[in-house]
């Protein structure tokens, strides 16, 4: 070999080493870099991570704040429950924590996958899956710890509705917070998260902001598979505020079993039309909010039980007092003679409108149930004149009809702290154009059928007790509301009252009317004992004409509205209104509830039984004279 290759050799040699040299130092600069990055630069950022490896932050969940009625009985509170949740963040194998689930606990599969597969969810939030743990679910639980650290037992409040249906429509049900809802900016700006637990109705979810309280957390060290070591700390949960409500057991129970023991839908309200007190809200047919408290997570037959409630047909879950609107009848007649006297379209003794037996118009004749010569106001009002009415209607015209119901509060929300409630239909040309565009123009007939709440009106009973209830009460006017106070703070209802400049003159004769129809041989007479000076009015409103083949569906809807004290020096303090749907003469369906409402009212503030039907429900017998009035 010459010099010259082994000079070439011994320089290609010198080239790699120096090569191998450099990658090498590279390599230990780089790892200088990256060790002085990891180890002193991101030193606490990356301590910090470990720490949270280790440590876990669990919420406890805040007790809703209790229910009451006005007197203190509990309606609403909360028991303490075993649930089955899983910690999604400790979930290796979804497949196998579903199937566990499934297989042990009765799960349903498709609802824990959505559960896990929701992004919007945090990771951190346990996923509830069963209430109510059963004995050896918990025993299943404590074996399997180890195989299954992502499925485990706690102790969480669970709503209770201890009188089951009672009230139902006023205290409402819960639920788990739905994507729509969350989309919603009221409840993003509020903190709503999902997975909360929320009222869905009634004042559960009026005053859910209230109610909810602030959930607690639980930090606590785990080991590499989740399972907890030790608390490090723990802050605890406050309870929501309780609420007092207006609500009186003793007469909700009452307004209640008057539907129930006649196998009757309905509604029955009572009320202190002078500060807008609920005293009972009763809407038939009902439910057990227990079925939706129980029904958070929704498996198997329980889950059947809630999607049975929503697909009912007679729509249980609807609050029909402030969803449901209906032809008034004669109802209606309080509120015409208002208007009619405030206008000066009639006077007190006024004996120029004729009944004469009904009404021709056109090709139809429109009739009354009797002829009653040329009455005044106060006697059409007693024994409900239809021909009467038919007569004022046209002299007042629909503008001034629809003007004054109006300002009396028809065709508009009550502004009740109850949610979804709805606005009445009320006699209105536009209206009539939408509703009927092949007839648009509104006709003397319509006039004719609006003076006697039929054609056009449909309105909630809440809506026509606020509104009579307004006149009855000088012309003030005050939402209804069945919050009486917030506690913890005390913070009590605060009243808005709307003042309607009514004559002394018109509230003296709609009052007096409203006595009469009770108390001098009206539709009415006869169901109230005299002493209590209950007035009242009677409505039976046609559901489609009488020529037509009717099924039970069909028959009219009968109602009774009353107040109490009338026609005294006192002013009235309980005003109430029943509805029976497809029960027919208002007179005979629904007055008799009232008489019930009614008496357990007095019978509870006079401590004897007004009415015999009373003797003994609270204690209480009734004199020989109470039954001889009630014979009569």
């Amino acid at each position: 070999m010459s010099n010259q290759s082994l000079k070439e050799e011994s320089f290609d040699f010198d080239l790699r080493l120096k090569g191998i040299l450099i990658v090498t130092i590279g390599i230990f600069v780089i790892l200088g870099i990256r060790f002085y990055f990891l180890q002193i630069s991101r030193h606490h950022d990356f301590q910090q991570r470990a720490e949270n490896n280790r440590i876990r932050e669990i919420p406890i969940l805040a007790p809703r704040g209790a229910i009451y009625d006005r007197q203190g009985r509990t309606l609403v509170d909360n028991t303490p429950a075993y649930n089955v949740v899983i910690y999604p963040d400790l979930v290796k194998d979804p497949a196998q924590t579903i199937d566990a689930l499934a297989r042990y606990f009765g799960v349903d599969r498709e609802q824990v996958a959505a559960e896990l597969r929701n992004t919007n969810r945090s990771k951190s939030l346990p996923i509830l899956v069963k209430q109510n743990a059963s004995i050896p679910d918990r025993h299943w639980i404590a074996a399997h710890g180890f195989d299954y650290p992502e499925i485990n037992i706690e102790l969480q409040p669970q709503r209770r509705y201890p009188h089951g249906k009672l009230a139902a429509h006023v205290l409402g049900y819960i639920g788990e917070i739905s994507p729509r809802q969350l989309e919603d900016p009221r409840y993003a700006e509020a903190g709503y998260k999902p997975g909360d637990i929320i009222g869905l109705s009634g004042i559960e979810a009026y005053y859910d902001r209230d109610l909810r309280g602030e959930n607690g957390m639980k930090r606590v060290m785990v080991d590499s598979r989740g399972v907890p070591l030790e608390t490090l700390e723990e802050i605890p949960p406050r309870k929501g505020r309780d609420i007092f409500t207006t609500l009186d057991i003793d007469i909700q129970q009452v307004a209640e079993e008057t539907f129930d023991n006649a196998g009757q839908r309905g509604v029955a309200i009572a009320m202190n039309p002078q500060n807008g007190e609920i005293l009972a809200l009763s809407s038939r047919p009902a439910y057990d909010p227990n079925i939706f408290a129980q029904n958070v997570i929704s498996s198997g037959e329980k889950r059947a039980e809630v999607i049975a409630l929503i697909r009912d047909p007679e729509h249980p879950l609807y609050n029909n007092a402030i969803q449901g609107r209906y032809p008034t009848g004669s109802t209606w007649k309080l509120l015409m003679a208002a208007a009619a006297l405030e206008e000066g379209i009639i006077t007190p003794k006024e004996s120029s409108i004729v009944c004469g037996g009904g009404i021709q118009m056109g090709n139809r004749f429109v009739g009354c149930m009797g002829n009653h010569g040329a009455p005044a106001i106060h006697p059409a009002i007693v024994h409900s004149c239809d021909g009467y009415f038919y007569r004022l209607g046209l002299k007042m015209g629909i503008d001034k009809m629809h003007e004054w119901v109006v300002k009396f509060g028809a065709g508009g929300r009550t502004g009740i702290d109850l949610p979804h409630e709805v606005k009445g239909w009320i006699p209105d040309r536009d209206f009539k154009r939408k509703l009927n565009p092949k007839d648009p123009e509104w006709k003397d007939f319509d006039t004719v059928l609006a003076s006697i709440g039929q054609g056009t009106v449909a309105i909630t009973p809440m809506e026509l007790l606020y509104a009579v209830s307004g006149i009855i009460a000088e012309g003030r006017y005050i939402a209804p509301h069945v919050m009486k106070e917030l506690r913890d703070p005390v913070e009590p209802y605060k009243e808005e009252i709307v003042e309607l400049k009514l004559s002394k003159e018109t509230i003296d004769i709609v009052s007096y009317g409203a006595w009469g129809v009770v108390n001098e041989g009206g539709t009415a007479g006869g169901l109230f004992p005299r002493e209590l000076n209950v007035g009242g009015k009677t409505g039976t409103a046609q559901v489609i004409a009488k020529e037509k083949v009717r099924g039970k569906e069909h028959h009219d809807h009968g109602w009774f509205i009353c107040f109490a004290p009338l026609h005294t020096e006192e002013k009235p303090e309980i005003a109430v209104v029943v509805l029976t749907p497809n029960g027919g003469f208002g007179g005979k369906v629904s007055a008799p509830k009232a008489r019930q409402i009614i008496g357990a009212y007095y019978s509870k503030k006079l401590n004897r039984a007004v009415i015999p039907e009373m003797a003994g429900r609270f204690g209480l017998e009734p004199s020989k004279a109470e039954i001889s009035t009630a014979r009569r």
